[in-house]
């Protein structure tokens, strides 16, 4: 194995929101009994657990207890993270002490940003593209206490116009798929993209076959294998190994699999010329040179690109059922007319109110408690409420599952009615 291999383990934490819109509280959902909904029972078996990860000893005894967080890199979606603040502060806390002590480990913490909602972006408008970023940036930066290097894209999804927004917001890095670039840059290194506008953005490319096989097993469940597939000799100098993968993996989707991170993570740390980082400290070290192309629309959950929020491409999370979801493109356009309503409205009626209502928007909007808007007027805190639900309602949750009658395609349509309302 060649000297000096930087290994990076990134894990997209997120749950689609369950807040009701008119009350900002999470409702019953008996499918996630013993506990009151999905958050607590996610939580329960997956965030606490990889921030309290047992290290197994001799005789069946823990050996240590690590919080994982401390050594791989990962986004914490702000709707789940404001729900965490609230109804898992214990946990939440250990979200935020992980990246002081990679900060003061690496120089760079491992939390990265990510857009305010979990929207599919080649499907925005601009004007919203900037919006949720922003948002996503300040609400990072509230939480974490520093600006953020990096951006996580929901779903990965990226086009050349998302590009321009990440870039000119000051995001130096964000993270996709190999399906996702024409070329793999060599050695795992970053590669650049320059927008229309001459700014620069890295780009960084993580391992297919190591994040499907860590997703959807083997190594999820054996931490020996996941070591040497981590430290092999690939016959070229790997400078750069990463994967990326939902965080929920560790625990929800693999009951124990936050286990065979913590254990992969110890075995891993303890070979010689390997450094366990985050993609910040590497691009500090191997700043992005060679020239990528991104192939846009695309996202690392459907090989049609982005199809699977806007139309019947095939794309299911049950194949083997018998299901059509031709009602993805009327959802969609429905939405996108409502949307374009809202926003003339509030364009009208803000105006007079806020001066600039774009300017106001992303400065004022993003905050669900309303500590930023609780001083304005009624009829300004209305059309910024307005606002933050008509972007609400292009989660991307509500597209991805087959039904169009789960709770989560349910949860946009609410969010539209809150709105018009």
């Amino acid at each position: 194995m060649p000297d000096g291999r930087s290994i990076v383990i990134h894990g997209h934490f997120y749950q689609p929101p369950r807040e009701d819109p008119w009350l900002g509280e999470v409702e019953a959902e008996p499918t996630a009994a013993p506990f009151h909904d999905w958050n607590q029972r996610i939580n329960h078996e997956c965030y606490r657990a990889v921030v309290a990860a047992r290290i197994p000893g001799r005789g069946g005894r823990i050996a240590r207890i690590v919080n994982t967080l401390d050594c791989i890199s990962y986004d914490l979606g702000p709707t789940l993270a404001t729900w965490m603040e609230r109804e898992a502060p214990d946990t939440y806390a250990a979200f935020l002490e992980s990246d002081r002590v990679s900060r003061a480990r690496l120089g760079q913490g491992n939390a990265i940003a990510t857009p305010y909602h979990h929207v599919i972006l080649p499907l925005c408008t601009r004007r919203d593209k900037v919006t949720e970023v922003r948002w996503g940036m300040r609400d990072f930066k509230r939480r974490f206490g520093r600006d953020s290097d990096g951006m996580w894209l929901p779903e990965a999804a990226v086009d050349l116009e998302t590009l321009e927004v990440l870039a000119e917001a000051g995001i130096r890095f964000t993270i996709v798929g190999p399906e996702q670039v024409e070329s793999v840059p060599a050695g795992g290194l970053p590669g650049l993209h320059r927008t229309s506008a001459g700014k620069e953005i890295a780009i960084f490319v993580y391992d297919g076959p190591l994040a499907h096989d860590v997703a959807f097993g083997p190594l999820i469940r054996d931490a020996s294998l996941w070591t040497e597939r981590l430290t092999a000799d690939y016959g070229e100098p790997r400078h750069l190994l990463s994967l990326a993968t939902d965080g929920e993996t560790f625990g929800h989707h693999h009951r124990f699999g936050e286990m065979a991170l913590a254990a992969m993570l110890d075995q891993v740390q303890r070979r010689a010329g390997i450094r366990v980082e985050n993609f910040s400290a590497f691009l500090a070290r191997y700043p992005a040179k060679e020239p990528v192309t991104v192939i846009a629309p695309s996202s690392w959950s459907c090989i049609h690109g982005v199809e699977r929020w806007r139309a019947d491409c095939g794309c299911k999370t049950a194949p083997q059922v018998a299901t059509q979801q031709a009602w993805r493109t009327p959802l969609r356009e429905g939405l996108n007319w409502l949307a374009q309503e809202l926003h003339d409205l509030y364009e009208e009626e803000g105006a007079p109110l806020l001066g600039d209502p774009w300017a106001a928007r992303d400065a004022k909007g993003g905050d669900p408690r309303g500590t930023t808007t609780r001083k304005l007027p009624v009829r300004t805190r209305e059309l910024l409420e307005l606002e933050r639900n008509a972007l609400g309602m292009f989660t991307s949750c509500g597209w991805f599952f087959d039904d169009v009658g789960g709770g989560e395609t349910v949860l946009v349509l609410r969010h539209a009615a809150r709105a018009i309302e």
